[in-house]
């Protein structure tokens, strides 16, 4: 079993990271435009399509708007785990500024090297995405 476990600072406020990472069916839009082309959502299910091609079926286990924490599961699609669970939180840290947590366990250990690749990829993504100077005002 592997466990990748990343934060970054977001300089935005908790309320609008939050607002982007629970808005769970466009995330090809408000949280990694770039890193992933497109989202689907089938009842619980969302259908990811990543710009390498992977695509991963993944059910939407929770969604916490009180601990802003979501938790999914990939359950299939180019990349079949034997387990995988993953959740993203947003955490206040300092006045207007974010902290976001991704922790990720996957089963097999194999899986680990190309799934903290992509985490990383993301990541960085996502932080380009909602820093406060990177989204546009309403």
């Amino acid at each position: 079993m592997a466990s990748i476990h990343r934060e970054v600072l977001i300089d935005n406020a908790p309320e609008n990271v939050w607002a982007a990472v629970r808005d769970f069916g466009e995330v090809h839009k408000r949280l990694a435009p770039g890193y992933v082309t497109d989202t689907r959502v089938e009842d619980d299910i969302r259908i990811v399509t990543f710009a390498n091609g992977a695509v991963v079926r993944e059910l939407i286990v929770d969604i916490d708007d009180e601990a802003r924490r979501i938790a999914y599961a990939v359950l299939g699609g180019s990349m079949e785990p034997e387990h995988h669970h993953a959740s993203m939180q947003v955490f206040g840290d300092a006045e207007n500024r974010s902290r976001f947590v991704w922790i990720i366990d996957v089963t097999p250990g194999s899986l680990r090297e190309p799934i903290t690749e992509m985490v990383d990829q993301g990541i960085r993504v996502i932080k380009r995405t909602l820093d406060r100077e990177a989204v546009p005002p309403r």
